[in-house]
């Protein structure tokens, strides 16, 4: 108990709330390591996860890359890259090495998402005239959106909350408060850290998931709720 009280004591004090070192720099300095390391998983990810999923061909190569992906420790690409001249100790480190952790799952639920879409769908789009990119633009994409959407979801929220590593590397961001109050022995300090963290993970989440839900056309989630109510329903039977 008295633990939680010295946490909320730091966490209510001015004086951690301003200057370089104070909650809202660290908490910009996270959100951007967060979303550049994003920006640049999208940016790769999805381009080729729409184009294999869209010619259903290539899925042992993405299913491999996803693999590979999952298979290869953060903390490991972190070192790595920290070790590199070119990279040196900082933000730039743990950016890289967080697409790199970000790209397997938003290209495989990329890829799963638009190859599921029904055939009929994309068959019948064929023949009315449209284009591969019409195809995939209008009809594809637009179905896949739940998933494509809980993947970007789950996997920046994972990347929030991973963007702690980034101080053990010389980078900012509220992983500064944790690793400086393991190294210090300040419980305090180190418990406002992982709070924190917690705090804007959780934020991440509800944001996302609101912008799911608007990005999501108005047939699908009403399909979604019909069959979670069905799935209720047959659960409570």
């Amino acid at each position: 108990m008295d633990e939680l009280m010295s946490v909320w004591q730091w966490l209510t004090d001015p004086a951690h709330w301003t200057g370089p070192d104070g909650i809202p720099v660290r908490t910009l300095q996270t959100l951007y390591i967060s979303a550049a390391a994003m920006i640049i998983a999208i940016a790769l990810a999805f381009p080729i996860g729409m184009i294999t999923g869209h010619f259903r061909r290539f899925g042992n190569f993405v299913t491999n890359i996803g693999v590979i992906g999952r298979a290869i420790p953060t903390f490991a690409l972190l070192i790595i890259f920290a070790s590199w001249d070119a990279v040196g100790v900082g933000d730039l480190a743990a950016i890289l090495a967080l697409a790199i952790f970000a790209i397997p799952p938003l290209l495989t639920n990329t890829y799963v998402g638009v190859r599921d879409v029904d055939e009929s769908m994309v068959e019948g789009a064929t023949g009315m005239g449209m284009t591969n990119s019409q195809v995939l633009g209008r009809v594809e994409l637009p179905t896949a959106v739940p998933l494509i959407g809980a993947g970007l979801r789950t996997t920046t929220v994972q990347v929030v909350a991973t963007a702690t590593l980034a101080a053990l590397v010389g980078g900012g961001g509220l992983g500064r408060y944790v690793v400086d109050g393991f190294a210090l022995q300040d419980v305090t300090l180190l418990m406002a850290g992982v709070v924190l963290v917690s705090v804007v993970s959780i934020g991440t989440e509800v944001i996302l998931a609101v912008m799911q839900r608007l990005l999501t056309p108005l047939p699908l989630r009403l399909d979604r709720n019909k069959q979670m109510a069905e799935d209720a329903e047959a659960s409570a039977a």
